[in-house]
This record gives C-alpha cells, sequence and structure tokens, in this order.
C-alpha cells in the first residue's frame, strides 16, 4: 500500500475536485440527441483550460478523456457519434491530473426520462457506494469494504461485477490496493491511515457475467441488461474516510439537494 501524507493528499483532492468539476460541467449537455464524442471534446476543453491533463487521453492507449459507458456497457466504453436516446442511462468515468498527482471519479447519468426499474438501479449502486465508504476507517479490512457494498446489492436482486474493482491512487491512477467490491468481513489487507482509494462499484441489473466487445475497450453485461456505475476517491484520516471528490457540482446542475456526502 501508498501512505499519503497530508500534503499528498491535499494535491490528490485538488485533482480530484477538478474532476468533479468536469462532470458537473457535463451535465446539463447530457440529453437526448447529444453524442458522447462531443461531450468528450468538452471535457478535454474544460480540463485544459484549468491547467490540468486529462488522465485517461493516452492511458494504456486510450484515444479518449473520457470514458462514456451507455445501458448496458458495464465501463470503458469509447466515446462516439450516436445520438444519447430518452431513457438512457450513461456512465462517464473522467480522471485528471495535476502537479503529478491524479484525481478519477465516475458517475451514472440519466438521459431523459428513465423508467422507475432503472432509476432503482442507481439508486442501489450509489447507496452501495456510500455504504462502501463508511467502512473505510482505521483498523477495518479490504474485505469489509466490499462485503458492505455486495451484502447490499444482492440482497436488492441485483449482481456484482468481479472482474473490475477499485484501487489505490496517487501519483499513478491506479494503485496498490485492489479494491473489490466484493467479500468478506475482516479480510484482507488492514486499512491505515494515509491511504487514498477509489471505490467503484459496478452493478448489474441482470447477471454478474461480462463480455469484453471487439473495440478493445468496451465492457458490456453478458444479458445486455443495463449496468450502473459510480465512484468517489476518499483518504483515510484520523480514522476515517474523507471524501476526496464531490457529485455537489452534478447535483447543482441538476437542481437536486443531497445530504449523501454529510457523513464524509
Amino acid at each position: 500500500m501508498y501512505i499519503k501524507t497530508i500534503e499528498e493528499i491535499k494535491m490528490i483532492k485538488s485533482s480530484s475536485i477538478l474532476v468533479s468539476k468536469t462532470l458537473g460541467m457535463l451535465t446539463n449537455e447530457i440529453k437526448p440527441g447529444i453524442n458522447t464524442l462531443y461531450l468528450d471534446s468538452l471535457a478535454e476543453e474544460f480540463i485544459r483550460d484549468n491547467g490540468a491533463i486529462p488522465a485517461f487521453l493516452g492511458l494504456y492507449n486510450y484515444p479518449y478523456t473520457i470514458c462514456a459507458s451507455t445501458n448496458e456497457k458495464v465501463i470503458h466504453g469509447i466515446p462516439n457519434k450516436k445520438p444519447l436516446c430518452d431513457g438512457d442511462i450513461l456512465s462517464i468515468d473522467c480522471g485528471v491530473k495535476i502537479n503529478n498527482y491524479y484525481g478519477e471519479h465516475a458517475y451514472t447519468f440519466e438521459v431523459g426520462h428513465v423508467n422507475e426499474h432503472i432509476k432503482k438501479l442507481l439508486k442501489i449502486t450509489k447507496k452501495s457506494l456510500y455504504l462502501g465508504i463508511y467502512e473505510c476507517k482505521l483498523g477495518n479490512n479490504i474485505g469489509d469494504i466490499g462485503y458492505a457494498i455486495q451484502n447490499y446489492v444482492e440482497k436488492h436482486g441485483y449482481s456484482i461485477v468481479r472482474e473490475f474493482v477499485g484501487h489505490g491512487l496517487g501519483k499513478k491512477i491506479h494503485e496498490k490496493p485492489n479494491v473489490p467490491n466484493y467479500g468478506l468481513k475482516k479480510m484482507g489487507l488492514k486499512l491505515l491511515n494515509g491511504l487514498v482509494l477509489a471505490i467503484e462499484p459496478m452493478v448489474n441489473k441482470g447477471k454478474k457475467k461480462i463480455k469484453f466487445n471487439n473495440d478493445g475497450w468496451t465492457i458490456s453485461t453478458m444479458d445486455k441488461k443495463k449496468s450502473a456505475h459510480y465512484e468517489h476517491n476518499i483518504a483515510i484520516i484520523n480514522g476515517n474516510p474523507y471524501l476526496l471528490s464531490t457529485y455537489k457540482y452534478i447535483y447543482k446542475s441538476l437542481g437536486i439537494s443531497s445530504k449523501e456526502e454529510d457523513l464524509f
């Protein structure tokens, strides 16, 4: 594990907050008829205008600034010219690098009018994220995070993707330790002060099985049922989780009042 100083955590938070602002900026643009390639260009321009580097662009040879995953696409969706449709859901994952430190997180957006079954999927997935974050405490184990997420998600009849997990974050966008969204209590590495993590449940409406698409990047559900993805960056400080990212810019654009981040 890579333990960070308070100064390093402040640097990571600066990067994370710029991602939060980028997602907030994109919120008003997400509507039926807009394509994700357009959203990608807006994100790159906004990040560079704020003195940062798009973290995903060129990472492992990925060619875009955001990952834009619609409906049954779980993660790593490639931006394209296909217009979004009313009733779609769109997960946007984005990262930036400022002063050699990374921030990156994700949010699943509703496009137009989404039915109540899909709203529930999004609600449960996001709630599981915060339940996982709550377990990021000194003395707990990595398994406590995954157990909290898995138990809540499966209790509601959904499934957890196994092949992709959360991770550490810092001078590299993917650091140790891995943080699975499933697991057993009191198993795995002990959590320590100064640890910075990206917690990111990926939840499928149907079965947990996924497939790799022919484009070499996109991951989709095997049964073609919808999938949701939320991600926050946190640090463990004085024994408790401290949010480095925020959805408040998204909620401001949507006109939503939320207290979900108040605990952190």
